[in-house]
C-alpha cells in the first residue's frame, strides 16, 4: 500500500515511469536501519574523547598521504571554490575515514524504510524523490547509490537533496560520482561549503587564552564582536601572536572553564551547515589544520571529568527546570537551552558560569554537594 502510494507521488513528481517502478520494486525493508534511528547512546560523549577518535594521528597521517596522492584533484577543487585542500581532506577523513567507511546499506531501502516507519516520514519521503531523481539524471545506478542507515552517500557523506544542489561532475565523464571519482568528491565537498558561505581566504579560527576575569557565559556562537574587541579584553593566541583577522568571532570553550577555547568565525559556521555539532566542526578544523603540519590543541582538557549519560542530563534538566532555571523539555540533550539554564544557575551560586555540565553540578543541584564538589564547580572570580 505504502508502496503504490509513493510511486504515486514519485511520477506525480516528474520521475520517469520506468525508474520509478523498476527502483521501487526492488527496495527491500531493513529492519537494522528502524532499530538504529530509534537508538539512543547511553552516555552524552566528552569533547576530548570525541576529539581524540576524529583528530588521530593515524587519521592526520592518512589525511596527509591523501592530500598528496590526490593533489590535482584537491588542489583544483581549492582553486574552484576557495576552499583550502586540507579542509575537503579532512571532511573526507571525518565522513568515511578517506573512503574506507561510507556505509553498505543501499540509499533506496534505507530512506524508504524511514520514510514507510514513520517517525521522520516527510523528511525521508523528500530525500527518498531526491535519490530517484538522482538515479533518473543518470549520475549512479540505484546498486551503487550505496550510504548510511540514515541516508548519507558515499565518501563524503551527502544526503540526497545536499547532492542535487551541490553535487558536481569535476572529471568531466557526464555523472556526479561521490562514491568512485575522487574529482568529484573534491569538487562537489568544495562546492557546498562555498555554497553555504564559505569565505576564501578566512581562516576558521585559532585556539586561545582567555584572562582569568573572562567571562565564559559568553562563550557562545551567538555572542558575536571582532577580533579587535576580544583582543582588547585579554584574548590571546597560544603563542603570542596576534589574533587572526575575523570580523563577527565568537570564543567557545567545549569543555568548560578548564578546558581549551578557541575564537572562531564565519569559516567555522560554514562547516556546520555539514554538521550543526561545535564538536564537529572543531574536529574539521583541527585535522585540516594538523594535515598541513599545524599544532595540535595544546591547553590540556579536563580529562578526570566523566561523561554524563542521558538519564544523569535529564535529572540535571528537571532540576534546573525545578528551579526555575528553564532547559525546555527535559530530554537528556545538552543543547543550548540547557546550557543557558545552567548557566544562570552557576551565576545564582557565585560559580564560573561556563554551561558546562559535571556530575558535581547535577549533584550540587539535587541538594547534596559534598566536597567533590568544589573541586570542578569552579567559582566565580
Amino acid at each position: 500500500m505504502w508502496n503504490s502510494s509513493f510511486q504515486a507521488q514519485a511520477l506525480q513528481a516528474g520521475i520517469r515511469p520506468d525508474t520509478v517502478r523498476n527502483v521501487l520494486a526492488t527496495a527491500q525493508w531493513q529492519p537494522r536501519v528502524v532499530e538504529l534511528d530509534r537508538a539512543q547512546p547511553e552516555f552524552t560523549r566528552t569533547p576530548w574523547a570525541y576529539l581524540d577518535s576524529a583528530v588521530s594521528p593515524q587519521r592526520v597521517a592518512q589525511g596527509q598521504a591523501k592530500l598528496a596522492e590526490h593533489a590535482a584533484a584537491l588542489q583544483a577543487a581549492s582553486a574552484r571554490y576557495g576552499v583550502p585542500a586540507a579542509v575537503i581532506t579532512a571532511i573526507w577523513g571525518m565522513e568515511s575515514n578517506y573512503g574506507s567507511n561510507f556505509g553498505t546499506f543501499r540509499t533506496v531501502d534505507a530512506l524508504a524504510t524511514l520514510a514507510y516507519e514513520g517517525r521522520r516520514r516527510a523528511w525521508a519521503q523528500n530525500e527518498l524523490l531526491a535519490a530517484l531523481r538522482i538515479i533518473d539524471q543518470g549520475d549512479i545506478a540505484a546498486d551503487r547509490m550505496i550510504g548510511s542507515w540514515a541516508g548519507a552517500m558515499g565518501h563524503t557523506q551527502f544526503l540526497p537533496s545536499v547532492f542535487l544542489r551541490h553535487a558536481v561532475d569535476a572529471d568531466g565523464d557526464g555523472h556526479r560520482d561521490i562514491w568512485g571519482s575522487v574529482p568529484d568528491v573534491a569538487a562537489s565537498t568544495a562546492a557546498f561549503l562555498a555554497g553555504e558561505g564559505w569565505r576564501r581566504g578566512e581562516i576558521w579560527g585559532a585556539e586561545v587564552k582567555l584572562p582569568a576575569s573572562f567571562d565564559h557565559a559568553r562563550t557562545e556562537l551567538s555572542v558575536r564582536q571582532s577580533s579587535a574587541q576580544w583582543a582588547a579584553e585579554g584574548v590571546q593566541t597560544m603563542d603570542g601572536q596576534a589574533l587572526p583577522a575575523l570580523e563577527a568571532a565568537s570564543v567557545l570553550a567545549p569543555a568548560g572553564a578548564r578546558g581549551p577555547a578557541f575564537l572562531v568565525g564565519h569559516n567555522f559556521r560554514t562547516l556546520l551547515r555539514y554538521n550543526n555539532a561545535v564538536t564537529y566542526a572543531l574536529g574539521v578544523a583541527q585535522l585540516s589544520q594538523q594535515i598541513e603540519g599545524g599544532a595540535a590543541i595544546l591547553a590540556v582538557w579536563p580529562r578526570d571529568l566523566p561523561a554524563l549519560s542521558r538519564e544523569q542530563v535529564q535529572a540535571l534538566q528537571m532540576a534546573l527546570n525545578e528551579r526555575g532555571f528553564d532547559t525546555g523539555s527535559p530530554d537528556g540533550v545538552l543543547g543550548p537551552a540547557t546550557r543557558a539554564g545552567l548557566r544562570r544557575y552557576q551565576q545564582s551560586e557565585g560559580l564560573v558560569a561556563d554551561g558546562y555540565a559535571t556530575t558535581e553540578l547535577l549533584t550540587r543541584l539535587k541538594g547534596s554537594a559534598g566536597p567533590a564538589a568544589a573541586s570542578t564547580a569552579i567559582p566565580a572570580r
